[in-house]
């Protein structure tokens, strides 16, 4: 990006394949990988409380939503940002801030009274989340090295992020019968048992500002990074769509309490966080293209699903088909998207591609969650709002499709 500036950092303990990994590193990656985890828990610990929120504020679907997507768009708006920000004030810096401020947020939107507050601790959480995702990722990048080690430590980090939603539905399970402000308090809570170690494990580096290659965004992209932006934005902003209409049917029309809706998602999410140590062996096998395309299409033929009459039915019959569809789908093509995304992107570009990238996934979740409550606020039914959900997901389909050809040969890119 043009002006964006990079780090210049002081040597960093460099990990070595023989013998493994010291205590030190184990305790690095642990902490980096717990606040991935949290970060990927405030996506799902919201859902199941989502009834009971509008119901204290006295609020609409429509605007109950926006603890969701406001959470969304503050990760999206910062994203693109965050490496000038990391390079004016440094790494660990900049962690360290960004966890403080997330706690202090949390704590905040737990206890706070006024509806606008909480939508605003929300927005502000997804900055923080903005800024200490990517740079923990690059924390591992720089501390352990090339080849197999870091290739099993992205893994590590990667799987916690992946159990990070399912974790999210079980804590909201275990205390959503308590009160659901307990679901900000709680990550807060570990956000603060993370921050001594964080500031004592990340390593210390220098900030400085230097001149950026010389190349605009037509060097970052191209068709595999578009492709699976377009990809990964359909499959989140429909997936989470689907989740929101779902929490309020279970709700008010079979009655469910808040714990049985968060335990009844599991199987759209349990699947993704049990198959992604195994990502890279089905790229290797299958390749991106034929995973991201098989994938688009079993999540679409879940969100179609629900508008055929057995939909009306009971959980097993009407709603565990689509849950079960889209987990498989998310495990399918999330980690391919993923690597697609960055295949034919240059090294020194990588880091402002997967910007780009995730500000698409995080931007369609915003879109996608408010036109599905606006469409159901004005029709009043689920038909219209499911309707459109699963249009957007035939036109990843399309995407997907279109792109096999031309992506096949990439095989384990990332």
């Amino acid at each position: 990006m043009e002006g964006a500036t990079e780090m210049v950092t002081k040597p960093t303990p460099r990990s070595v394949t023989k013998g493994g990994w010291d205590a030190r590193l184990w305790m690095l990656l642990f902490v980096l990988s717990g606040n991935m985890l949290i970060d990927a828990l405030e996506v799902s610990v919201v859902l199941p409380a989502l009834p009971g929120i509008a119901d204290d504020f006295e609020l609409p679907l429509w605007q109950v939503q926006l603890v969701m997507s406001g959470f969304a768009l503050g990760f999206g708006s910062l994203l693109l940002l965050g490496r000038r920000v990391t390079a004016y004030w440094g790494r660990r810096r900049v962690y360290l801030i960004a966890l403080l401020v997330f706690a202090a947020a949390s704590l905040i939107g737990g206890w706070t009274t006024s509806w606008a507050v909480l939508v605003l601790t929300r927005i502000v959480k997804g900055m923080c989340a903005a800024l200490t995702a990517p740079v923990g990722l690059a924390i591992i990048n720089a501390t352990f090295s090339e080849g197999p080690d870091q290739r099993r430590a992205v893994s590590f980090y990667s799987m916690f992020g992946a159990a990070g939603f399912t974790g999210g539905l079980v804590l909201s399970a275990a205390l959503n019968a308590l009160s659901w402000r307990w679901l900000f308090v709680v990550p807060a809570l570990a956000a603060l048992v993370l921050a001594p170690f964080a500031a004592r494990l990340i390593p210390a580096q220098a900030p400085a500002r230097i001149r950026p290659p010389g190349h605009g965004l037509s060097s970052t992209v191209n068709g595999p990074l578009v492709r699976s932006s377009v990809g990964a934005a359909v499959l989140n902003g429909t997936y989470l769509s689907t989740l929101l209409l779902l929490t309020f049917e279970l709700r008010d029309h079979w009655d469910w309490d808040r714990w049985q809706v968060a335990l009844a998602f599991l199987p759209a999410c349990l699947p993704l966080a049990l198959s992604s140590p195994f990502t890279g062996r089905m790229v290797e096998r299958f390749g991106t293209g034929s995973l991201i395309a098989l994938g688009a299409m079993a999540a679409t033929a879940g969100y179609a699903f629900r508008l055929t009459p057995l939909a009306a039915e009971s959980y097993s019959v009407g709603v565990l088909p689509t849950l079960l569809l889209v987990g498989v789908g998310f495990v399918l093509s999330f980690g391919a998207l993923n690597m697609r995304a960055t295949s034919r992107v240059r090294p020194q570009d990588r880091e402002r591609a997967v910007a780009m990238y995730q500000s698409a996934v995080q931007f369609s979740a915003v879109i996608m969650l408010s036109l599905v409550a606006v469409v159901l606020a004005v029709s009043e039914q689920d038909r219209p709002a499911l309707l459109l959900i699963t249009a957007v997901g035939v036109v990843g389909v399309l995407v997907a499709v279109s792109g096999r050809g031309s992506d096949e040969a990439t095989r384990q890119e990332g």
